[in-house]
């Protein structure tokens, strides 16, 4: 974990949920407030502060945490700037992340998609850009990814607060953690819904969904018709990304997998691991 120096600036509310304190911070050397940085994974996300319920606050866009510098610049298009999260990125990610949080999959909790009134200029390409900031809260900070930068006893602590989730009775944790992984998943295929990032970065150790700037819902669907068309392929592809999470979780907590007890949970929820093979 690595604190940040952070500044604090006039902003606009673009969207909210709710009503939470605002968080408008930009990462700045000489800055008099402070964010943390738990791992290196984390790039442009920084823990903001804690509500009194005990849930993180996290904010996303305030600037890059492993260069001296806040924002660099590289060209791939003419607004693409490490640290910053663009205003189209963050509205589709709240958006998005809503509307799957509606449908009853554990996710973060969205708060606010705010405006930085502090333009950033593009020196190479002579655009500027008013950083956009997305404001959200969590049962626990550390996504599953972070599992090399935390001690064990972490893990085993957020882990333990699983059994509220066991549903089936599982002694495997894996196993508990799967039948979460593939309860989402097919509530969100069902409603017609593409998370399309389903890695082990985008999952907390509470097993809550993260970052939905490349999802697809059917209130908010892709903008352009060849990205739709491409949407019903893809679905397989999120089963075997919840196999490779169940695979990961597993090896960090030392269980080996069962991989018969595994296609039989996959198969209950209608994945069923045998019409991939080749």
């Amino acid at each position: 974990m690595k604190i940040h120096n952070a500044s604090i600036f006039e902003y606009t509310i673009l969207y909210s949920h709710g009503d939470n304190k605002v968080y408008p911070y930009l990462r700045q050397n000489d800055g008099k407030h402070n964010m943390q940085c738990l791992s290196s994974i984390h790039g442009r996300s920084f823990v903001v502060g804690r509500h009194d319920n005990g849930r993180f606050v996290v904010s996303k866009g305030n600037g890059l945490s492993y260069t001296q510098n806040s924002f660099l610049f590289t060209p791939e298009m003419p607004t693409d700037v490490w640290g910053l999260l663009l205003k189209t990125d963050a509205t589709r990610d709240f958006l998005c992340g809503l509307d799957v949080q509606s449908l009853g999959v554990k996710t973060n909790q969205m708060e606010y998609v705010i405006e930085i009134d502090y333009p950033i200029h593009i020196a190479q390409t002579g655009v500027d850009l008013k950083p956009c900031l997305l404001q959200y809260s969590v049962e626990c900070p550390w996504r599953i990814a972070d599992a090399a930068f935390i001690g064990r006893e972490q893990i085993l602590s957020e882990v333990a607060k699983w059994q509220q989730l066991n549903e089936k009775g599982f002694k495997e944790n894996y196993l508990i953690a799967a039948n979460v992984f593939l309860k989402n998943l097919r509530i969100m295929h069902d409603s017609g819904v593409l998370h399309n990032a389903l890695t082990y970065e985008n999952y907390t150790w509470a097993l809550e969904l993260l970052d939905f700037e490349l999802c697809h819902t059917p209130q908010h669907p892709y903008e352009k018709e060849d990205y739709v068309r491409h949407v019903p392929t893809l679905y397989a592809r999120e089963i075997i990304d919840v196999y490779k999470l169940i695979n990961y979780i597993a090896c960090v907590l030392r269980e080996d997998v069962d991989f018969d007890k595994t296609n039989e949970l996959f198969a209950d929820y209608g994945f069923d691991i045998e019409k991939f093979r080749v």
